[in-house]
Formats: C-alpha cells, structure tokens, sequence
C-alpha cells in the first residue's frame, strides 16, 4: 500500500508537471511578456479638465486589469514634462496639437519621451462667442472684427471697459492669448479663468442672462453640444507663425495665427517600452472618439455622476473593446 501510494504520489507530481508545462507553452509570449514588466507603480498624470481625468482613468483601470499598479499623480499640463523627461512620470494620456505641440516637439526632441500615438480623439479650442453676440458684432467670426472699438466695447465688463474681455482658461493651459491679443492689437484684455469648472460656470452664468462673453471653448466638450455659437475665425495657423515674427499679418510679432487644430496625443516616458513592453503597447492600443469623451463628459459635468462612475459604466460596457488593448 505505501509502495502504491509512492508511486501514485510520484505519478501525480509527474502529471503535475506535465500540465503546468502545457498551460505554460499555450500562454506563449504573453506568458513571456508579462514576466518581463516590473511591479512598479506606473505613474500616470492628472490634468485639471473632465475629459483627461475620464481618459486616464479610463487607461488606469485597464491596466489595473492586466495586472499593474497604477499610481495617479496631479501634474502641470505643460511643466509635467520635466517628470516624464526624467521618469518621474510616465504617461500622459491628452497632449493637445492645439496647446502642447511646443512642448511635446521639444520633450520628444531629447529622446527621454516618448509619443505613443493620437488617442482617436481631434481636438479643437480657440475664441467662443454665442450666437446671440453676433449681432453686436457683424463681421465676426472673421477676427479683423474685433478690431472695431464699438465691437471690443460690445464685449466688454467693468473690469475692462471699454476694452472687451476674453475669458481664457487657466494659466497652465497655455495657448498664448495674451500674446496674440498683443500681436493682433486687438483691443481686448485677456483674464485667465482659475479652473475648467470656473470657465465654464460664468459661461453658463452668461447665456442665462444673455450677457456678453467670449471665451477659450474646447472640443471634444458638452459646451459646443449645448450652447448655440461659433469659433472666431484667426488667420490660419502655421509652425512658422508661432516661432518666426517675420512670418503672419505682424512682422514684428510671433503667434499672429490662430491655435492649431489637430490630434490629441498620448505621450510618455521613453523607457516604458523596456520597463512595461505589456503597458506599453496596451497604451498605444488605447482609442477613443470625440462623440464618446463628449457624452461622458457631460455626464460628469452635467448629470453631476463621478468621473469613477462614469469610467466604470464604460469599462463594463467595453470590455471586449479594452481587453484586446492588454492581450496586443
């Protein structure tokens, strides 16, 4: 009997052995690649606007799925890169072609970051005014209308008379109003709101009361949706516009154009490839559109749902969509 036993105890073992080597080579390489991704945190950036806190959280949970720890940490839009030169940070998840092209250009030019692909999203931000502003200003959406001191005057508030006021976002958004107020002499004042919320609070205040505004407007965003208005319309944007003061309407002043318009980028550490080649290629994998990132944004801003709320309404709604990101 314990000669039997030994022997069956050998044989199980042996059949043991035999399984974990077969469920091992139908793994295959993404058995190989998961061991070759360290157990550190990979850090990903917060910004201060709805949408990039979806997508990031969105990217977060994903790889919590495959098995990572993630770590969020609050970072400037445009200083963040600083960090993700040194590998303090790692991925960013929204650098916009309309605000951070510079930034990203120069980062990426070191060789220490990394662009890791367009997210599917396009990216729009520039001067907002409702469609109820028109007529106190005909010749907009062409810019060369807020020249006109009676238009600038229809635009202005007690702070700014009798320049018009623009309302840009907060100082960490970049973009460069103040210098294209300067280089276009236009006659308005640029006041830079504290926060996203801030913003788009007094645009709401606004509207209600038909008041006069102009704004920074982005998209993808609820607010283009849910607002009746238009973008003004600035000499078009050119690289050459933004660095050569030769180049535009005034030959004595850069950023005489208006924002770029374009991708929305994910960027990130250079050494994420070798340091997570799992995370590093389900964060490439990652897409998402304009119309998707509008509803859920609303649906945070608007419906007042959590931004983990709303990210896990997603996941559990895409499931085969992001787990074919993880198994790339």
């Amino acid at each position: 009997m314990h000669s039997a036993n030994l022997i069956s105890g050998r044989t199980f073992r042996q059949l043991t052995a035999a399984l974990v080597l077969t469920g091992a080579s139908c793994l295959g390489l993404s058995a190989q690649a998961g061991a070759q991704d360290s157990t550190d945190p990979i850090k990903l950036t917060l910004h201060d606007w709805t949408g990039q806190l979806i997508t990031t959280e969105i990217m977060g949970e994903v790889l919590k799925k495959a098995g990572y720890s993630v770590e969020y940490v609050q970072a400037d839009y445009l200083a963040q890169f600083a960090g993700l030169e040194t590998g303090d940070l790692h991925v960013a998840m929204e650098m916009w072609e309309t605000t951070g092209r510079e930034a990203m250009d120069a980062a990426t030019a070191t060789g220490k970051v990394e662009n890791f692909g367009p997210t599917g999203m396009k990216a729009k931000e520039e001067w907002w005014y409702p469609s109820y502003m028109a007529e106190k200003c005909p010749g907009l959406p062409n810019w060369e209308a807020l020249k006109d001191e009676a238009c600038a005057e229809a635009f202005s508030t007690a702070e700014t008379a009798p320049k018009g006021r623009y309302l840009g976002g907060p100082v960490t958004w970049g973009g460069f109003d103040d210098e294209r107020v300067e280089a276009l002499d236009l006659p308005f004042e640029v006041i830079h709101a504290g926060t996203d919320a801030a913003l788009f609070a007094e645009l709401e205040s606004a509207y209600q009361r038909q008041a006069p505004i102009m704004l920074w407007i982005y998209a993808p965003h609820w607010a283009p949706a849910k607002y009746k208005g238009e973008w003004v319309e600035f000499p078009e944007y050119s690289p050459e516009c933004y660095n050569d003061p030769s180049v535009g309407i005034n030959p004595d002043a850069a950023y005489d154009c208006g924002k770029p318009f374009g991708e929305i980028w994910k960027v990130g550490w250079a050494g994420v490839k070798d340091k997570w080649p799992g995370a590093y290629e389900a964060i490439k994998a990652f897409t998402i559109d304009n119309d998707e990132m509008g509803k859920m944004i609303t649906e945070v801003d608007l419906d007042g749902k959590t931004v983990s709320d709303v990210v896990g309404e997603w996941m559990t709604a895409n499931e085969d969509r992001w787990s074919g990101w993880i198994k790339k």
